[in-house]
């Protein structure tokens, strides 16, 4: 079956013989589609796939018609908690397909959990039934959010029984396919550099100017690989302000873990903030904290500079690729503003050193307050326009006090975004659809216990109206 488009052979294949090994799937005894994505699926050609295309496809891993014939588990390097690690590649995962959705735009099909590949390091190659539920949650509200992500895409379990060291074992087992505009990771170009394969890297760049940032391209490949660089820190940079305005925490920033068109994946154990905390750490195995909330936008800045020290191998001059990282933190700041703004549901001031003030007011109020993040910004969203929700909300006694009166000045000072949103269910509930770890472990305990998927199905249900009223 082809996607909307997709006329073209798989344009990776191009780059088969280098960066990347052909495997087969795993052969799972069972199949249950426990979720997929029809918005998606119906923007990509395959909208019209019954239960048991689904499973054929995404559970079997049999080819799309005129596709890739044979699953392909790239090849990686990265920094891993700033440690280089040579050893890498997709141990439990493998490009599925490559589609086009209905703009032409090129989007990977990919998975997690769908058996051993030689990039194994020898582990199973599997994924907990809980972990393809944590992810499911965490990119449909990052969607919701605004957030670039990911999308997970089909989730099936598999029967299998699993031994986990952080969760209660055995533990249920499942495969995910997750949408993305690309697959192409940072670590794919430290992994020729190191190994020095100067012609297969050039070939890299030209794949990624050719089909993700045609804005990049030149004659030259020295000056192709810095407009390279500098597009996907632009990219980046959004992304990681969106984070910061989301109140998201990825958890594990290693180099394998950025892709070259700034799309949040592979967040491990995620968090979203409950309160303000800079340094609020995700992972239990970040001891040091150095994927702390507060730090994310240095280490994006750091994980560029590692991509940069790439591209030196294609011949790009060392000071003009430093060049093409400066633009990472004015996009990083633009994109912390303007998302900050939407989220809140006003317009910015316009003026970029007013609306850092406001940032500056408005974060300081909300660590100091230790106010529930996203109350906030449920209580607040339209300006002026929700002062009466806002008056009604179970925080409300925090925004009668002195600290928060400059701040809730600016906000109300500000004109109202599409105040027809306001109209939406939504934003008549006293509290917001939120995804803190606790609710988190709330929605796995039904199923876990009794397989009861009710209480996850209506919070998917309460974030999609969630992105409807925010975006559609």
């Amino acid at each position: 079956m082809l996607s909307e488009g997709m006329t073209d052979t798989p344009p990776i294949l191009a780059l088969a013989d280098f960066i990347a090994d052909p495997v087969d799937p795993a052969d799972f005894p069972q199949h249950q589609v426990r979720f997929w994505n029809d918005r998606w699926a119906g923007e990509v050609g395959l909208g019209d796939l019954d239960t048991d295309g689904q499973i054929a496809h995404f559970g079997r891993f049999e080819p799309l018609s005129g596709n890739l014939p044979q699953p392909l588990a790239l090849r990686y390097h990265g920094h891993q908690f700033g440690v280089y690690n040579p050893q890498l590649g997709d141990g439990r995962g493998f490009l599925f397909a490559q589609l086009r959705d209905k703009a032409g735009r090129l989007l990977d099909l990919g998975t997690k959990g769908s058996g051993q590949t030689p990039w194994s390091r020898q582990g199973d190659g599997r994924l907990t039934l809980k972990g393809g539920v944590r992810e499911v949650l965490a990119s449909s509200y990052l969607e919701a959010l605004g957030v670039n992500t990911s999308k997970s895409f089909a989730l099936i379990e598999t029967g299998e029984q699993l031994a986990r060291n952080d969760e209660p074992s055995p533990t249920r087992s499942a495969v995910l396919t997750r949408l993305s505009h690309s697959h192409i990771r940072f670590g794919s170009f430290q992994r020729l550099a190191y190994l020095e394969q100067g012609a297969d890297l050039a070939r890299l760049v030209d794949y990624c100017v050719d089909q993700f940032h045609p804005q990049a391209a030149d004659p030259d490949l020295a000056r192709r690989a810095c407009n390279l660089l500098e597009s996907v820190a632009v990219a980046t940079g959004k992304m990681i302000g969106q984070w910061m305005a989301a109140g998201f925490v990825h958890g594990v920033m290693n180099t394998d873990n950025f892709n070259i068109t700034g799309e949040t994946f592979d967040f491990g154990p995620w968090r979203f903030l409950p309160v303000s905390d800079p340094n609020f750490t995700a992972a239990y195995f970040d001891q040091q904290g150095l994927y702390r909330f507060g730090r994310q936008p240095v280490q994006g800045g750091w994980a560029l500079q590692q991509l940069a020290s790439a591209l030196l191998a294609t011949g790009a001059d060392a000071d003009d690729l430093a060049k093409a990282l400066a633009p990472y933190q004015l996009a990083y700041r633009d994109s912390f503003i303007a998302h900050t703004h939407a989220l809140l549901g006003i317009a910015p001031a316009g003026e970029a050193e007013e609306d850092a003030g406001f940032l500056q007011a408005f974060y300081g109020w909300m660590t100091e307050s230790e106010a529930a993040w996203p109350q906030v910004f449920h209580d607040w969203f339209g300006g002026a326009a929700s002062e009466a929700r806002a008056a009604a909300s179970p925080q409300a006694a925090l925004y009668e006090g002195e600290a928060f009166a400059p701040v809730k000045a600016q906000i109300l000072a500000r004109d109202p975004m599409q105040p027809g949103r306001l109209a939406h269910a939504i934003f008549k509930r006293a509290v917001p659809p939120s995804l803190l770890i606790d609710e988190v472990e709330a929605l796995w305990a039904p199923i876990a216990e009794a397989d009861d998927w009710s209480a996850l199905q209506e919070r998917l249900a309460d974030i999609e109206a969630l992105r409807i009223a925010r975006w559609s």
